[in-house]
């Protein structure tokens, strides 16, 4: 289990950006897989972004594509970053970041969670 807390949520407008921040606080991040989930109102937790530790491979939502980014604190081997871009009222929710073994599209693929944080989209 790894212990994971979010920063960097808070109200943007449409169109606007932000950088969420995901710390693992006890342990590094090394050999673990990273991934960005969002889970809006009434609706099921999706994926939006996860990245091997590496820093070699990434996934995306589609939905996401050109607009977002997952990078990796090369100084320090404990931070992920999501870089959100262009953002949409629908994309209003809890972000939650999480650990596991590689990366995965699925929730259950991830064993450690963090409480999230929230960003609301003003239209």
């Amino acid at each position: 289990q790894v212990r994971l807390v979010e920063s960097g949520g808070g109200s943007v407008q449409t169109g606007g950006s932000l950088r969420l921040s995901c710390a693992a606080s006890e342990r590094a991040f090394i050999n673990y897989g990273v991934g960005w989930f969002r889970q809006s109102p009434g609706k099921e937790r999706e994926f939006v972004a996860a990245i091997i530790w590496s820093g070699d491979s990434t996934s995306l939502a589609d939905s996401v594509k050109g607009r977002f980014t997952i990078s990796r604190d090369h100084g320090s081997d404990n931070t992920v970053y999501l870089h959100m871009n262009s953002l949409k009222p629908e994309e209003t929710g809890v972000y939650y970041c999480a650990a596991g073994f590689g990366i995965g599209q699925t929730a259950d693929h991830y064993h450690s969670w963090g409480q999230g944080t929230q960003v609301p989209v003003s239209s």
